[in-house]
């Protein structure tokens, strides 16, 4: 695969105001799949904020030292293949979706904001053309992990809570 290295731009963190360089995402519809390829979606839209959040359950759901995820407005997302196939499981405050054959992490479905669900970046097939633009819940991180990535970090939500978080979804989706 070819990239155009003069394509790459120099973008600024809304809530951060740090600046860090994005391939723009060619992709109109962006595609993706659990690892067997049993279940697979695709989002027609924007991707809202992206962000690590370092929280136990995402550390635990994915296996990992945390969980890079993007907010995509619900009526921009749809399955493919295989939602039938989709198992779930009931966490605080969001359900979690799965693979019930390789048991790969999907979406999460938010109780209380209900028109977004929680999208791994993990899983998807091209470069979104967004970065993160912080860490959450670093006060819950993987005791072994060390971030160096320079970007903000906070103990749990941002200040104003979750609800800045959500306007600033919801203004880029």
């Amino acid at each position: 695969m070819l990239f155009n290295l003069f394509a790459w731009k120099i973008r600024e963190s809304k809530l951060s105001k740090r600046k860090y360089y994005a391939y723009p995402s060619t992709h109109k519809t962006l595609t993706g799949e659990c690892l067997c390829g049993a279940i697979a979606y695709e989002i027609n839209g924007k991707l809202g904020l992206v962000v690590n959040c370092h929280c136990s359950l995402c550390r635990k759901w994915h296996g990992t030292a945390f969980r890079t995820r993007a907010a995509v407005a619900k009526k921009q997302f749809k399955w493919v293949r295989g939602e039938a196939l989709l198992s779930k499981y009931s966490a605080p405050s969001s359900i979690k979706t799965f693979c019930s054959i390789c048991g790969s992490s999907l979406i999460s479905l938010y109780e209380n904001n209900p028109d977004y669900i929680g999208l791994p970046l993990g899983g998807l097939d091209q470069d979104p053309g967004a970065r993160p633009v912080m860490n959450l819940f670093v006060g819950s991180k993987a005791p072994w992990y060390d971030i160096t990535d320079g970007l903000p970090q906070h103990d749990e939500w941002p200040p104003g809570g979750a609800a800045a978080i959500r306007a600033k979804e919801e203004s880029s989706c």
